[in-house]
């Protein structure tokens, strides 16, 4: 079931531009860490999470890019561009390939069943 967001036709022509433009560099930033490597974990200071994810790929000898963006106390309204922009809601998103496979909970089930290994080829 695709994930519901608000169609287009469903938000005025005058702020349509200012969806697009929220944060842009912060997306396009992570757009080009997705295209240059094949893992990249995006995260925050000061949340355990981001530093559980990349402590797991380097303990399964798998080279990552990390990108952090603020802490607890500052930029979460430019972080919400990249919730906004993958649905994700919580910190760490790691993607493998380009695609989100979620935070690092869900990376640790990827390592543990193989399907880590499978999604990089090696």
């Amino acid at each position: 079931m695709p994930r519901a967001l608000l169609d287009e036709s469903h938000i005025h022509p005058a702020i349509r531009e200012k969806i697009a433009r929220h944060q842009q560099a912060m997306v396009l930033e992570v757009q080009s860490a997705l295209a240059a490597h094949a893992v990249v974990v995006v995260g925050m200071g000061m949340n355990p999470f981001p530093r559980k994810a990349r402590r797991a790929l380097e303990a399964a000898g798998v080279a990552h890019h990390y990108l952090e963006y603020g802490s607890y106390f500052n930029t979460w309204r430019e972080r919400n561009a990249l919730k906004m922009w993958t649905g994700w809601p919580t910190f760490p998103m790691v993607f493998v390939r380009g695609t989100l496979v979620g935070g690092a909970t869900e990376l640790d089930k990827l390592i543990a069943s193989g399907e880590l290994k499978a999604l990089l080829g090696t």
